[in-house]
């Protein structure tokens, strides 16, 4: 018989995540994807091609309701402060990040570590500025994105375990 993970055991793997740092990176990909990239592997460790990351703004139990004010691809959701075994990780990239680049493809990290020198509480990081990147925990490619300076993006995602 197959053991099966369990709602607390998801629970107790959304709240040690939740208790991490979280950065979101985003990158060009491959130019040959056009505008349909090839779905990411689930061996994938890395983006193809970063541009840099951002650390997390808000990073919240959630629950699925029909009412709730944040909405994703997926559904409705409303914060929940008791543990669920789903996180909403908010995301706002500031208008001179990565101006110029293409973004075809995004991902959220748990623990990166910026490099020797970075000031502390830098919210975006370059490549050359990380240390370390961390552990992929999602990732995904969409159509292409031009990075303008006018633009500040804002990116949600709900994770469940």
């Amino acid at each position: 018989m197959a053991a099966v993970l369990t709602l607390s055991g998801r629970t107790a793997i959304a709240t040690a995540i939740k208790a991490r740092t979280a950065h979101m990176a985003w990158g060009s990909g491959n130019t040959g994807w056009g505008s349909t990239p090839p779905q990411p592997a689930v061996s994938d460790t890395a983006l193809v091609a970063e541009v840099g990351r951002r650390k997390a703004s808000q990073v919240e139990y959630v629950v699925p309701d029909a009412d709730g004010a944040i909405e994703t691809p997926q559904g409705k959701y409303s914060i929940s402060v008791i543990p669920t075994v789903a996180l909403y990780f908010k995301f706002f990239f500031d208008f001179g990040d990565g101006v110029g680049s293409t973004i075809r493809e995004r991902a959220i990290f748990v623990d990166t570590v910026a490099a020797t020198g970075v000031p502390v509480g830098q919210m975006y990081l370059q490549p050359n500025e990380v240390q370390s990147p961390g552990t992929l925990l999602v990732i995904e490619r969409n159509a292409p994105i031009v990075r303008e300076v006018t633009t500040r993006q804002l990116f949600e995602f709900v994770v469940t375990f």
